[in-house]
């Protein structure tokens, strides 16, 4: 029995991206039943041939007392996660086969305002600022720039929080991240976030602290700050580079190439130039005259043209290949961002695109046939399994979105997943990539959707056809505007809050008449006062037995609209309840107060 347990802890299980339970138990040579009794303890139901992920079958293995890793080698079937591919990478790095020296990934980032964008446009010569709506970067961008003879690849990630998960993917897939802090205004909100990321993540970092031409520059009270959010400069006796530097002057922006190469140099990056490409989708978009394109980076071995690749959904083959500049280029090696042409449809931004063969490309085109058939797989997890939403409560709000990137439709659904409401939620009734077209709004014709877009112009037609069938179409270039022309849409459909506000009591001393529908009754005013058209709960031995409108008031048999407190009135009630003398009437008025998300 010790023998066995020994055997268990010793042995390291490679697990893949998702696997079936039979799989799993064949993996522990275990018997099927006891893995699906471990799985029920962890509150899953599934049977033996449901699949599961590789989280889930993680924890389940190591309750079972096995250790686990991730399985590298790519399956036929299988949608490489970027986690993998940094794994993947991290393998190869320690095998020591194939390697030769790779340019630097370099990421910059920092506080909206900072001059990130101005930085890069700097490096590159272009002006990206002046193309941006609301003067702040919506997209990610990569290029290339040569120093001293070598290489240096650049990121730009937005600077805007809706985009925090685009700002992490930069993050993730940078070797060096340039942390640009304004010498006049300091370390900021942003500027915390990205610290505690590049802390938590490891990342080398070289401080640009930008604006220092400017009258107000403080460049002392910058590193102060940034000392007590433990980044700590050389100059400061701590092991992090800082350049002062202006942006928008070039000033200082050599001296910052020279420290990249410098923590390059240090890093000693490395790659297989050799091995079949794997890189990572940064942006991607439907062009109409060129179809599905796709801005990647490599992050190990080549792509060349005529290589079968997939990337998550979407598969084919490379037929144009093209550098920064746009130039065509024949082969993209590890660490250069390449535009590409040839899939059969607009990948996920974040999917791994991987080189494929024939038979491997042949199986995957297979199983989507399937899927597209109906018989696509359920893969369970824990997350879906609580997930329970009752659907009759909520009122839902149908949309249509239509982007002009991946990386949009990306930002718009991290902000918009971040809403939580028991009452409404929002019915994703199609997403896409491009213009708004006539398809769009026969589909929003059907489901009774509204259109929304971001940076994409609506077809003549469309219009045409929107106007005719009463269609809402909304189109932004601000993507926090779009937020939240959302939100208030979603605010709308929210029951509003009921106010209420108690005016008075009224104690019944004589009924006068008693009606189907309403009743004539005399009384004193004991608290407060009556208004007219107030509402009214009936009250007898301090149990409310009914309600009503007070319709009519009278004093000294004069119709009134107010009587106060220590006075006799008339009323006439609309109220279905019998009221008998001694009755406590207690009046209200009831406000309807919007609500928001």
């Amino acid at each position: 029995m010790n023998d066995i347990k020994e055997l268990k802890q010793n042995k390291v299980i490679s697990i893949p991206e998702t696997l079936t339970v039979k799989h799993l138990s064949e993996l522990l040579n275990l018997p099927a039943s006891q893995v699906i009794t471990e799985l029920i303890k962890n509150g899953i139901i599934a049977t033996i041939n449901e699949e599961i992920d590789f989280e889930t079958a993680s924890i389940i293995a190591e309750d079972l007392g096995f250790k686990t890793e991730r399985d590298l080698s790519i399956q036929a079937d299988e949608n490489i996660t970027l986690e993998k591919l940094l794994d993947i990478c991290q393998k190869e790095k320690e095998s020591k086969k194939n390697l030769q020296t790779r340019p630097p990934v370099v990421t910059i980032l920092g506080h909206v305002d900072h001059g990130k964008t101005t930085l890069l446009d700097t490096i590159r010569k272009s002006h990206i600022t002046n193309k941006e709506a609301g003067g702040i970067t919506q997209h990610i961008s990569a290029y290339q720039v040569k120093k001293k003879g070598q290489l240096i690849t650049f990121i730009d990630t937005p600077g805007h929080e809706a985009f925090s998960a685009m700002r992490e993917r930069g993050v993730s897939l940078a070797d060096i991240a340039i942390l640009v802090v304004a010498a006049d205004d300091g370390v900021r909100p942003q500027t915390k976030e990205v610290i505690e990321y590049l802390k938590e993540k490891k990342i080398p970092t070289i401080v640009a602290i930008n604006k220092i031409d400017k009258p107000e520059a403080n460049p002392t009270k910058v590193k102060q700050e940034l000392a007590e959010n433990e980044i700590v400069i050389e100059e400061w006796g701590g092991d992090i580079i800082a350049n002062e530097i202006s942006a928008k002057n070039n000033l200082g922006i050599d001296k910052l190439l020279e420290s990249i190469l410098l923590v390059t140099e240090i890093l000693e990056l490395k790659a297989d130039f050799q091995r079949p490409g794997l890189a990572v989708v940064l942006e991607s978009h439907l062009d109409k005259h060129k179809g599905p394109i796709a801005t990647v980076l490599v992050k190990t071995g080549f792509l060349q043209t005529g290589q079968d690749i997939i990337a998550g959904n979407a598969f084919g083959r490379i037929k144009r290949l093209e550098d920064f500049t746009g130039k065509k280029i024949n082969k993209a090696l590890p660490s250069s961002p390449v535009t590409l042409m040839g899939l059969n449809k607009v990948p996920q931004v974040n999917d791994v695109l991987y080189v494929t063969d024939t038979q491997t490309l042949s199986h995957k085109k297979n199983n989507l046939l399937k899927n597209r058939l109906g018989f696509d797989k359920k893969i369970l997890n824990k997350e879906k399994i609580y997930q329970k939403i009752d659907e009759n409560k909520l009122k839902k709000l149908n949309l249509i979105i239509k982007t002009d990137v991946q990386g949009s439709l990306e930002a718009i659904h991290q902000i918009l997943d971040t809403i939580k409401s028991k009452e409404v939620a929002i019915e994703y009734i199609f997403e896409g990539i491009g213009n708004i077209t006539e398809s769009d709004v026969k589909i929003a014709e059907s489901s009774q959707a509204e259109i929304i877009g971001f940076n994409v112009h609506t077809t003549t037609v469309a219009k045409r056809m929107a106007e005719n069938s009463n269609i809402n179409i909304e189109t932004y270039t601000i993507i926090y505007e779009l937020i939240d022309a959302i939100k208030n849409k979603l605010s709308g459909l929210l029951p509003p809050e009921i106010i209420r506000t108690d005016l008075g009591k009224l104690k019944v001393l004589a009924i006068f008449k008693r009606g189907k529908k309403d009743m004539i009754v005399g009384g004193l005013v004991t608290q407060g006062k009556i208004e007219k058209n107030c509402l009214v709960d009936i009250v007898r031995e301090k149990e409310n037995i009914g309600q009503g409108t007070l319709t009519n008031l009278q004093h000294n048999k004069n119709n009134v609209t107010l009587v106060k407190q220590g006075n006799e009135c008339g009323l006439t009630i609309e109220t279905k309840t019998k009221i008998e003398i001694g009755d406590i009437l207690v009046f209200y008025q009831e406000e309807e107060k919007r609500r928001k998300i």
